[in-house]
C-alpha cells in the first residue's frame, strides 16, 4: 500500500508555522512527514530558512505517530558527517524512532555559505560515500577513527542512541549513483518519477542481497479554491522547480535562481504542477509516483499562504482520493 507524506518545506515557512503544520498534517491523517534542510530559500518570494534540526526537535515532540524524515540533509560541507550521526540519533531518541536520516549530496545554493569550493559531481558522490560510511558506524554504536580522502574522525562515539538503528535513505538519480548507493542506503529519495529507477535500484538490491526498501519521491501541489490565485502562487514560487537536479545542485543564489527561471511562465509551471481546486488532478498526477513502483509519496503544497486551508480543506479528502486510486499491494 502506498505511503502519502507531507513536506514541511522549511523555504516557505517559519519554525513556528513549520510545527503547526506538523501537527495539523498528522491530525489529518498523513503517514509520514519530510522537512527540507536548507540554509537558503530557492527564491527570495519564499523567505524563509530556518535551522532544520531544532525545528524537527519540536516536531518530534508535538507529534505521537508521524514518521520524520530529512529530505534531505546534505553531510559533506556545511555539516560533518560525526555531527549528522549525532543529530539523527538524537531526533529519533525524541521521536520514539520514527526517524529517518535522508542524505543527498547536496546544493550549492546551501554548501557555499561553508566557504568551500562547490565539487564536481563524481567528487560530491565520493564524499557521500565516505560521509554514509561514517554515519552509520556511529548509529551502529561504534567508536570510530577514520582516515579517508575526504574526511576524518578522531575517536568518535554516540552516547545516545535510540534502541532500533536509524535507516537511512539517500537522494539518487541516475544509475551511477543508484548502483553505487543501493548497496550503502536503506531507502531510495528522489524528487522525479523517472522511469526505471525504482526497478534498477531492486535489482542492484537483489544482487547485494538486501532487503526490498521503500522508494520514496516527493511531488508539489498548489491546492488553492481559485485555480488563477493557484498558478500565479505556483509560478511566484516555484517556478525553480523545472531545472532539475543537475541544474538546480550548481547555482550558488536565490538571484541565480530567479535568472534561471526568468522566462518560464505560469502556464510552463501549471503543466507540471496540479494547480487549483481539483483533487482528481492530483490524483492523476500521483499516479505516476505509484505505476514506477514507488512505496512512499510526500506532497508538497506550494507556499505558506494557504497551507493552513489546505490541512483544515483539503488535505482529508485528498489523501481518501489518494487511498483509494492507488495500489493496495
Amino acid at each position: 500500500m502506498t505511503r502519502f507524506g507531507y513536506t514541511l518545506m522549511t523555504e516557505q515557512s517559519g519554525p513556528r508555522a513549520l510545527v503547526e503544520h506538523a501537527v495539523d498534517a498528522e491530525r489529518v491523517g498523513f503517514d509520514f512527514e519530510v522537512m527540507s534542510d536548507h540554509y537558503f530559500p530557492w527564491l527570495d518570494a519564499q523567505g524563509h530558512a530556518p535551522y532544520a534540526w531544532s525545528v524537527l526537535g519540536a516536531v518530534a515532540q508535538a507529534t505521537e505517530r508521524v514518521g520524520l524524515m530529512t529530505y534531505v540533509t546534505c553531510p559533506l560541507l556545511r555539516y560533518h558527517p560525526a555531527v549528522v550521526a549525532q543529530k539523527a540519533a538524537t531526533v529519533a531518541l525524541l521521536s520514539d524512532d520514527r526517524f529517518t536520516l535522508g542524505l543527498g549530496a547536496g546544493e550549492n545554493l546551501n554548501e557555499h555559505v561553508a566557504g568551500e569550493r562547490w565539487p564536481a559531481v563524481g567528487e560530491r558522490h565520493d564524499m557521500l560515500e565516505e560521509a554514509v560510511q561514517i554515519i552509520r558506524s556511529l548509529l551502529d554504536g561504534e567508536r570510530l577513527t577514520f582516515d579517508g580522502v575526504h574526511y576524518r574522525v578522531d575517536s568518535a562515539k554516540l552516547w545516545d542512541l535510540p534502541d532500533e538503528t536509524v535507516e537511512i535513505g539517500v537522494a539518487v538519480s541516475g544509475p551511477q549513483s543508484i548502483e553505487r548507493f543501493a548497496p550503502l542506503a536503506d531507502h531510495l529519495v528522489t524528487t522525479e518519477p523517472e522511469a526505471g529507477v525504482v526497478q534498477r535500484w531492486s535489482s542492484v538490491r537483489e544482487r547485494a542481497e538486501l532487503a526490498p526498501s521503500r522508494v520514496v519521491g516527493q511531488m508539489p501541489i498548489c491546492w488553492d479554491p481559485d485555480e488563477e490565485t493557484a498558478v500565479a502562487r505556483a509560478h511566484e514560487q516555484f517556478r525553480w522547480f523545472g531545472g532539475g537536479w543537475r541544474v538546480n545542485a550548481h547555482l550558488p543564489t536565490t538571484e541565480a535562481f530567479a535568472a534561471a527561471a526568468a522566462f518560464v511562465r505560469p502556464e510552463d509551471v501549471a503543466a507540471s504542477i496540479p494547480c487549483g481546486p481539483d483533487l482528481d488532478a492530483v490524483v492523476e498526477a500521483a499516479s505516476a509516483w505509484w505505476e514506477e513502483g514507488f512505496t512512499d509519496l510526500a506532497l508538497v503544497q506550494v507556499g505558506e499562504v494557504g497551507q493552513r486551508e489546505f490541512l483544515e480543506t483539503a488535505a482529508g479528502p485528498l489523501l481518501e482520493k489518494l487511498r483509494a486510486a492507488a495500489p493496495s499491494s
